[in-house]
């Protein structure tokens, strides 16, 4: 793993969201996009090097509704840089890691990605997230 790539954080109203993150950072959102796959709407936040994903349910059988309704807002997820997502996942299966989707799928911001279960990450749902090269 490279670097954190970014923090997840889910919320309940992704336009009333953005507009605290924006007076928290100083700047707006540089990207709003939706991931119909994953049923949820997103904004990204650049601080200094550090990327801030905000996540909204676009339906109530969304994993981000799910979440909404099990703990309420905040952080989701930990996304992690990496170089080669198919044999990350390889190496982290062998280590004993509970791969949610072993075939990385498109994600926002460009990216393949795969979740690792959280049960195997001490509570945090991990994201690898890989730039899709074009």
């Amino acid at each position: 793993m490279k670097k954190i790539e970014h923090i997840g954080i889910a919320v309940k109203d992704l336009k009333q969201s953005n507009l605290i993150f924006e007076k928290l950072f100083g700047a707006p959102a540089y990207k709003e996009e939706s991931v119909e796959s994953e049923g949820v709407n997103t904004s990204f936040f650049m601080n200094g090097p550090n990327k801030i994903e905000l996540l909204e349910a676009t339906s109530p059988d969304s994993p981000i509704a799910k979440f909404l309704e099990k703990k309420g807002e905040g952080i989701h997820h930990i996304a992690f840089e990496v170089e080669d997502i198919v044999s990350e996942i390889a190496r982290l299966k062998n280590e004993g890691f509970i791969v949610l989707n072993e075939i990385p799928k498109k994600g926002a911001d460009n990216k393949l990605v795969s979740f690792l279960h959280p049960k195997s990450t001490n509570g945090v749902l991990i994201e690898l997230c890989q730039e899709i090269k074009k």
